[in-house]
């Protein structure tokens, strides 16, 4: 069995590839730097091109021995303007301009609109915002053919640039044609994660949900004011959360981002489901081989909030400096669970367990890691939930998750703190405790006369019944001890 080395930090970094990363040598780089997971972002590129990264990754995963998660991004229902005469115009402040369903190419005047789902929706007052909100419409006048509008922010606009309406319950559905053509092939080539774009409400789960046939896990993309309003539902329908910056920024006034983002990482915590903070957080590394000092603050909030992962966008993609981005992730990560402050800042998002032996039990972890000197949590789960329930907690120390499904091992890779090893199943409490000792030995998490924490179920490989609790104290020389019959231990 490989060595698995364990990361220094608890947070996970979820890095995008692209033209700039898509790769064998810079995924190797990219993962050795410090990536934890990959996301592979369905709106660029065609399935063969993503087939060919899925093939990298899978094969470099082989060869360091280490289970690797992919998160496929489905483009999701983007509503975007038509084409314009040249390919752009200039839409003075406070002009009229009128979004229609003409296919004509547009002028600084009108433009089409081809959704016509959106006709005698909008009503007076509410407002459009273009390309990413650099410019904001105010609607005057809408029926079934035209909305007519008043330039707030004018400006440039060019082809096919996107329209956000913030104040109305859009009527399309969370996944078109091309999502679920990009989800059957997510599925095929076996992703541990799928993030559902542009969620509004919690029905926009089911449809993905019946689409996935039971495989893989499905992470709700929060960057919608109707979604933020739904909250609590999308994250019971949903296995994760992203914090979607992107287009949440954009309909909201961006005050009210920072309090939201907590918001939405403590209940994701609250419910023992990992939660991504995602988009721009080192952005000036597209182009520069050094973040701000804003953009490290950023980071390094998400990671005191008790984010379980941060996520690097087109700063690894298409960036022109992926490898020093992740680098720079990695450092800021590492700085913040230094700090001798940072235990009392996570726990301050400490949720009270549920009234069952599993939560209890993993509670218990937690409070032995503070009371005593240990070196880790190690965690013999089948499906997951005993490692999530125990990340909630957010312990002291890092959580070493033995399991013999590789699903699952490479579905944790999102997971606060968890270090995960496939190894054979066990069949009896003496296998699991001799077990845990060699995985900690093997891998790094103690040696000679530390403590380790064991938390299990019996009957073994029942999920869901946690049960088993056991503080052991490792010898050394468990590994030299030991005379495994097959190729695994």
């Amino acid at each position: 069995m490989a060595k698995i080395e364990p990361r220094d930090r608890k947070v996970k970094i979820l890095a995008t590839l692209g033209p700039a990363s898509a790769n064998p040598d810079m995924i190797a780089r990219l993962h050795k730097a410090g990536a934890d997971a990959f996301r592979i972002n369905m709106s660029h590129a065609d399935h063969e091109t993503h087939a060919r990264t899925f093939a990298a990754i899978r094969e470099y995963e082989a060869k360091v021995g280490q289970p690797i998660g992919i998160l496929c991004d489905l483009q999701g229902p983007k509503l975007r303007v038509g084409k314009f005469d040249c390919g752009r115009a200039v839409i003075p402040h406070g002009r009229h301009f009128t979004l229609d369903r003409n296919p004509e190419p547009g002028d600084e005047t009108r433009v089409q609109l081809p959704h016509p789902e959106l006709f005698g929706l909008l009503q007076k007052g509410q407002r459009l915002l273009l390309d990413d909100g650099k410019l904001r419409l105010r609607v005057i006048r809408a029926d079934e053919n035209e909305i007519l509008c008043s330039a707030e922010v004018g400006g440039v606009i060019s082809d096919r640039k996107g329209v956000n309406i913030p104040d109305a319950e859009v009527p399309i559905p969370a996944l078109t044609d091309k999502d679920r053509r990009d989800l059957a092939f997510a599925i095929e080539q076996k992703a541990d994660w799928i993030g559902l774009s542009f969620v509004q409400r919690p029905e926009d789960l089911a449809e993905a949900r019946r689409l996935m046939g039971g495989y893989g896990a499905l992470m709700a993309k929060i960057e919608k004011p109707l979604a933020v309003r739904h909250l609590d539902e999308i994250l019971e329908m949903s296995d994760g959360l992203m914090v979607a910056r992107g287009d949440l920024g954009v309909e909201l006034n961006p005050e009210e981002v920072p309090p939201l983002q907590k918001r939405i990482v403590q209940q994701a915590r609250k419910a023992g489901k990992p939660v991504v903070v995602a988009t721009q957080m080192l952005e000036s590394m597209i182009e520069s081989p050094a973040p701000t000092r804003a953009e490290v603050s950023d980071v390094a909030n998400a990671v005191y909030d008790g984010a379980d992962a941060v996520m690097l966008s087109a700063e690894t993609a298409a960036g022109q400096w992926p490898e020093e981005a992740v680098t720079i992730m990695h450092r800021i990560a590492r700085q913040v669970e230094r700090d001798p402050g940072y235990d009392e800042r996570i726990s301050l998002g400490k949720v009270e367990p549920d009234a069952t032996t599993s939560d209890a039990l993993a509670e218990a972890c937690a409070s032995i890691a503070r009371a005593l000197k240990i070196s880790a949590i190690s965690v013999f789960t089948s499906s997951g939930s005993s490692a999530r329930r125990v990340a909630r907690e957010r312990p002291r120390v890092p959580l070493l998750v033995l399991t013999p499904s590789l699903i699952t091992a490479r579905r944790v890779a999102l997971l606060w703190g968890a270090h995960a090893v496939r190894t054979k199943d066990i069949g009896s409490f003496e296998e699991m405790i001799a077990k845990g000792k060699r995985m900690a030995l093997r891998h790094g998490f103690g040696s000679a006369g530390a403590k380790l924490v064991v938390l299990a179920g019996v009957p073994f490989g029942k999920p869901g019944a946690t049960n088993l609790l056991h503080v052991v104290t490792l010898q050394g020389d468990e590994l030299a001890k030991h005379k495994p019959e097959g190729a695994a231990s």
